[in-house]
């Protein structure tokens, strides 16, 4: 492990320094007396050399950054965001359900499965009365298979009127 670091330690050293004389090549040598590196350069920001006193600084002058003069116009910029998606929100076509009747339905399925069997009884009592008078007017027209269908519908009828009985005494 040691070595391993020691390793990667002693390339990275050989680079920097290879960085160094690159960078120094390309300077070409630019006020360099032997004294130092000729990229460096001293920087008086708050010392002024010919008044030999401490800078002051003017009123108009930003040389300093803050996180105050960086978010400055931010909170009232997300302010006016969110007033505009509320405004958005507040919208009709938003706020109403994707099926408005979802709960109308929920509660008139066992109303109207009472309503549907009551109509199919209905229904077949009318196609009766008409195979009865149809048969009457011409009793030699009707075939074995109505004869049939008759019978079975009537049938039905006499086992729907048992369990209606039970059905009304549930409600």
């Amino acid at each position: 492990m040691e070595t391993n670091l020691a390793a990667t330690s002693a390339a990275r050293k050989e680079r920097l320094i290879a960085l160094r004389k690159r960078k120094e090549q390309v300077d070409g040598g630019n006020g360099t007396n032997g004294a130092g590196p000729s990229h460096f350069t001293f920087k008086q920001r708050n010392f002024d050399p010919e008044t030999r006193q401490n800078r002051r600084r003017e009123a108009g002058e930003d040389a300093e950054d803050t996180v105050e003069k960086a978010v400055e116009g931010l909170a009232e910029q997300i302010i006016q965001e969110d007033e505009a998606k509320r405004a958005e929100e507040l919208d009709l076509f938003n706020i109403q359900p994707k099926r408005a009747n979802w709960d109308l339905k929920r509660d008139m399925t066992n109303r109207m499965s009472k309503l549907e069997r009551k109509t199919n009884e209905a229904i077949a009592t009318i196609f009766r009365q008409r195979l009865q008078a149809a048969k009457k007017q011409n009793p030699q027209a009707v075939t074995a298979d109505e004869v049939n269908l008759v019978a079975a519908m009537n049938a039905e009828r006499t086992e729907r009127e048992g369990g209606a009985g039970e059905d009304s005494e549930e409600d």
